[in-house]
């Protein structure tokens, strides 16, 4: 396999075995060994080290000392445990998003949401695409906010949830009356500047897909 600019090669090969991960190429529990995967890719076993604490940095390998790294397991326990600390994490971003926006930062949050909104109409809705913009409204929501402490903590979610969104995708399919009526009232809070709603609709959405994350995992 050939790794190309401009990520570095450590990147790339953690992006290539989280797109293993999130899709269940690389089972839950699955050991990962250095020497062998870097023969298979033709790199470095310190190019490959790196790579998997990159993982571990986004909740999708384990490394245990002097045993080595394994992906992490993915069940309904595990699920709850992520989505309630990544709940609060959105939490904070809207509670600031609310203090925070300005009328120029308008048109690319709506445009944001427009996306996600669009998707969902389509009549075979695709989840990877609808999940997709879902994140693309939380990184534009990053952007406005300008916490880079946040901004590094709900990127490293990122893959884990993907993750279990992927391989809970039936269920979510079920979701997206919910999921479109959220992206209805969430920027109706914001642009108000009401904290206290835009809380309550993140806690109740939040709630709503965990729910549906654990019944599929389950």
């Amino acid at each position: 396999m050939d790794f190309q600019v401009p990520n570095t090669l450590a990147e790339q090969i953690a992006n290539y075995l989280a797109e293993r991960i999130m899709t269940g190429q690389i089972r839950p529990g699955e050991r990962i060994h250095e020497a062998p995967l870097a023969v298979e890719l033709k790199v470095s076993r310190a190019s490959v080290k790196e790579a998997l604490y990159t993982l571990e940095r986004w909740h999708l390998v384990e490394i245990i000392p002097r045993k080595g790294a394994a992906a992490t397991q993915l069940n309904a326990k595990f699920a709850a445990e992520l989505y309630d600390v990544y709940m609060h994490l959105l939490v904070m971003l809207a509670t600031r998003l609310c203090e925070r926006w300005q009328e120029a930062d308008l048109d690319r949050l709506l445009n944001s949401v427009s996306q996600v909104t669009e998707q969902i109409r389509q009549p075979q809705a695709d989840i990877s695409a609808v999940v997709e913009a879902s994140f693309n409204v939380m990184e534009t929501c990053c952007a406005v906010v300008d916490n880079p402490f946040l901004t590094e903590a709900l990127s490293n979610f990122k893959p884990a949830v993907s993750r279990a969104y992927y391989l809970g995708a039936d269920r979510y399919r079920q979701g997206l009356a919910q999921t479109s009526t959220f992206f209805a009232e969430l920027p109706k809070a914001v642009m108000a500047r009401d904290t206290t709603k835009s809380q309550r609709l993140i806690h109740d959405f939040a709630e709503h897909q965990k729910q549906l994350i654990q019944q599929a995992l389950g």
